[in-house]
């Protein structure tokens, strides 16, 4: 019970120290803890969308393989025939069968001319107004959609785009653009998941959507004698046709969830992926502090030695204390976490994703799993703290303070890290000696893992070399101050190196994300001058096909000598040994080699574009054992089987857009039928010669109808390109944050422990001459050596990185190697800035020491 009450009242003497290392658990588990909750009540929120809306049988065209799946690239949706409701009421058991026509290939504009609906990714819905719809809506407000000229639309479209009953809406379809009065507004019952709907009668949603009568889904309700299970085998025995799909409402929900959990799955990994690192760096924090706080009670334990403590005695009090900073950290850190996650939830709402506080869900493993998650990794950092207490002798009571170091473990330590480092950097350098990805992967994973882990051990041997070229080209200018500051770096190598190591792992990330983003933008800089030859690319902001109408108003555009469609048409291929795989083809016209330039292995662009023929890209063809001259068997999407000729390889690496699996137009319009055809993805233009500020005024012009639709030149395109990757890194950065805050503190914790652990130095150089303000600057300088020792291990080991993960874009195309400088700079800058800001509680708190007081203190 001694140990116990010694390990408390340890805990709250120090307990400001604690702090700053707590907080690192606290972060780190908050990361943890928000993650499982936000995306669990984000599948929440959807399960209950799907729940309600599901009736007892689902039916719906067998290609249709979830309510998430990619939109068809013809902009009709699947479709049943109209006559299969009435073939469904007949079965016995059914009580009412509700046709619904549910497309997202639409546009909605609003009349200033802008797009109304989400921005960010969410699309808008068209769809007919029916009973099956108040199960997820409220009763509306105004009057039902009735007939070719009326809609209704959602309240959160009407409230964000400031339309309401009585206004015009646009409607952009695959079958033209037409005008509509909006005659009613209707709010969800349920969490809008961030749609717009447009709702329509049932007559105009088949005609505009569809271009002809049928339905996307047939919603079944049971008359309640017969089970769900059965009643979809009555349906399917009706039906009797291998293009329906008929599914019980469980399994109904059970698809969607599936569908949306992959993409939930992603973000839960992504976001704790992230944590885990911030734990990781938490790590080095904890272990810095228990090291320092078991060196300034040296004579302490010793004492207790003396008197009879035992070793596992002196082991348990620190892990006792351990334990109790776990916990606390933990603790709060849940309850972080769950502001988190409603933090999370009101920034997607504010970009139009809307998730409801009602539908927040804390399972009982997310506790769980935070607060074990952090003691674990709490009593982890300090167990070697806490074993290196146990082995203070009774003499330590006769000593002033400091466990004396181990020089031989330090040695062996060195060879340790060293021996790792090496062996990793080889791995690294193993990646180009290989042409194939999958070994090439495992040299990456193999060296990245070896090298971190060999210089997190390896960093407190080079603290004196690095440290003193640092000192030498930045604290010598400080006089006596700047020599103190290295001393104080120098003095304690393993301290150094840890606090160092904590803010290495965080710019060592950034380092290589910057490579590789720089590169990536580069290459495909390249890639766009060397394939490209169209003057503009016209492609819609949504991601969604360009309609028919803007289409044809691109093509007519004045002072263009050339247009060609590009379009993306998903297909099954069979290979000549039965193979069987998903391709999506691009599908291009007879412009098109004028367009871009594609490069081929064997066998030339013209002949893949033959009638009869497509390319595919060699590293599928070597996967498949395909050649030139072989025949696949080819189901495009909507369409019947054929069989084409491969009539070239695609070289690798060589498409600057879309798929590398090449075909025409003509050949695949001999096996879909015309309304099956896709539309065009992009559209390419060449102007007339000396005409392109001419053309580019056309096109635009043209373009003008629709709002989506974007003109692009080859500048253009590229700076696109640079924003969606720079976006990307942005948010990387933005998540690596909070490793590096965890890692600032680090630091904080490291100077004020030493500052206490200096006090009665301090005392003394103060009682000799040294003013506030040196010292104040002594621990300033020796802070920003620190952060600049772990900023130079950050940046060595993240450029090794981001060069061997360039290797693995080589082998896709993206050849271009870039050293992202005015990052590598930023990083530095940072690193020095963070060294300011990490020392001014200890500098200032080390200033205000009474001299006498400092003296006195053992």
């Amino acid at each position: 019970m001694s140990v116990v009450k010694t390990s408390l009242r340890n805990f709250f003497a120090h307990k400001g120290r604690m702090i700053l290392s707590g907080m690192a658990v606290t972060l780190s588990v908050a990361f943890v803890c928000g993650t499982l909750v936000f995306t669990a009540t984000m599948q929440t929120t959807f399960d209950k969308l799907f729940s309600q809306s599901a009736s007892n049988v689902m039916v719906s065209p067998a290609t249709a393989e979830s309510s998430f799946e990619e939109g068809n690239p013809s902009g009709r949706p699947d479709s049943l025939p109209g006559s299969i409701v009435d073939d469904i009421e007949a079965v016995d058991g059914v009580e009412t069968a509700t046709g619904v026509v549910e497309s997202t290939s639409i546009v909605a504009i609003g009349p200033d001319n802008d797009t109304v609906g989400p921005t960010t990714g969410a699309p808008t819905i068209g769809i007919n107004w029916s009973d099956v719809e108040l199960r997820i809506m409220e009763e509306p407000e105004g009057a039902l959609p009735q007939g070719p000229g009326e809609v209704m639309i959602d309240g959160d479209t009407a409230s964000s785009s400031g339309l309401g009953i009585g206004d015009t809406l646009s409607i952009v379809s695959v079958t033209g653009t037409s005008d509509y009065a909006i005659t009613g507004v209707v709010d969800f019952a349920t969490t809008n998941p961030g749609a717009s709907i447009v709702y329509f009668d049932l007559a105009t949603a088949q005609e505009i959507l569809l271009g002809a009568d049928g339905f996307t889904t047939v919603y079944v309700d049971s008359d309640g004698n017969v089970s769900d299970a059965e009643l979809r085998d009555r349906v399917e025995a009706a039906v009797d046709s291998d293009d329906v799909r008929v599914l019980t409402a469980d399994e109904f929900i059970q698809e969607n969830q599936d569908a949306l959990g992959e993409v939930f799955d992603i973000i839960r990994y992504v976001l704790l992926a992230f944590a885990m690192i911030s734990l990781l760096v938490g790590v080095f924090l904890i272990v810095n502090t228990f090291t320092m706080l078991v060196a300034q009670r040296t004579r302490e334990i010793g004492l207790f030695r003396a008197i009879g403590a035992s070793r596992k005695q002196i082991n348990r009090s620190v892990l006792i204390e351990a334990l109790l900073l776990g916990v606390f950290g933990s603790v709060l850190g849940f309850l972080a976490g769950l502001g988190l996650a409603v933090g999370l939830m009101a920034l997607m709402g504010a970009i139009g994703l809307n998730i409801s506080t009602d539908d927040l869900t804390v399972s009982a493993a997310v506790p769980i799993t935070g607060i074990v998650l952090g003691i674990t990794v709490t009593l982890v950092a300090a167990y070697f703290p806490a074993r290196r207490a146990g082995k203070i002798t009774p003499m330590a009571a006769l000593q002033d303070a400091g466990i004396p170091g181990d020089v031989r473990a330090g040695r062996i330590r060195a060879a340790i890290g060293g021996l790792l480092t090496v062996v990793g950097a080889l791995l690294l350098v193993l990646t180009t000696t290989t042409d194939e990805v999958g070994p090439a992967s495992g040299y990456v994973a193999g060296g990245l893992l070896l090298t971190l882990v060999g210089m997190v051990v390896f960093a407190p041997a080079l603290v004196g070399s690095v440290v003193k070229v640092l000192s030498s080209v930045l604290l010598r200018g400080f006089g006596p101050v700047g020599r103190l500051a290295e001393r104080n770096a120098l003095r304690n190598p393993r301290r150094t190196g840890g606090t160092a190591s904590a803010l290495m792992i965080g710019l060592a990330l950034v380092t290589s994300l910057a490579v590789v983003g720089s590169s990536m933008i580069s290459s495909a800089s390249k890639q766009i001058d060397e394939a490209i030859g169209a003057d503009f690319m016209i492609q819609t902001s949504n991601w969604q096909p360009i309609p028919p109408d803007a289409a044809d108003a691109l093509r007519n555009a004045d002072h263009l000598s050339a247009t060609s469609d590009f379009m993306l048409m998903p297909a099954q291929v069979t290979t000549p040994d039965g193979e069987t795989y998903e391709q999506s083809f691009s599908v291009v016209d007879e412009s098109f080699p004028d367009m871009m330039r594609v490069e081929m292995s064997e066998g030339s662009l013209g002949e893949a574009l033959a009638p009869g023929n497509v390319s595919i890209d060699a590293g599928r063809a070597e996967r498949e054992g395909v050649e030139v001259g072989d025949e696949l068997t080819i189901t495009f999407r909507g369409g019947e089987e054929t069989t084409l000729t491969v009539g070239a390889i695609v070289a690798p690496g060589s498409e600057a857009e879309g798929s590398p699996a090449y075909t025409s137009v003509a050949t695949v319009a001999e096996s879909v039928p015309e309304d099956a055809m896709p539309l065009p993805w992009m559209i390419m233009a060449l102007a007339d010669e000396g005409m392109v500020d001419e053309a580019r005024a056309s096109l635009e012009e043209a373009a003008g109808a629709l709002p989506t639709l974007e003109v692009r030149d080859q500048a253009d395109y590229k700076k696109m390109i640079e924003e969606q990757v720079g976006q990307l890194l942005n948010m990387t950065y933005g998540l690596l944050a909070l490793a590096i805050i965890v890692a600032i503190l680090g630091v904080v914790n490291t100077l004020a422990l030493s500052v206490v652990e200096r006090t009665r130095e301090i005392g003394l150089m103060r009682a000799i001459g040294l003013s506030r303000r040196q010292l104040r600057r002594m621990i300033r300088l020796e802070s920003v050596v620190i952060a600049l020792f772990g900023a130079v291990l950050g940046v060595g080991m993240g450029l090794a990185w981001g060069l061997a993960a360039q290797q693995l874009l080589a082998m896709e195309g993206m050849d271009v190697l870039v050293l992202p400088w005015a990052t590598i700079i930023v990083v530095f800058i940072g690193a020095a800035l963070v060294g300011l800001l990490a020392a001014l509680v200890p500098a200032f708190r080390a200033g205000r020491m009474n001299i006498l007081n400092a003296i006195a203190t053992e």
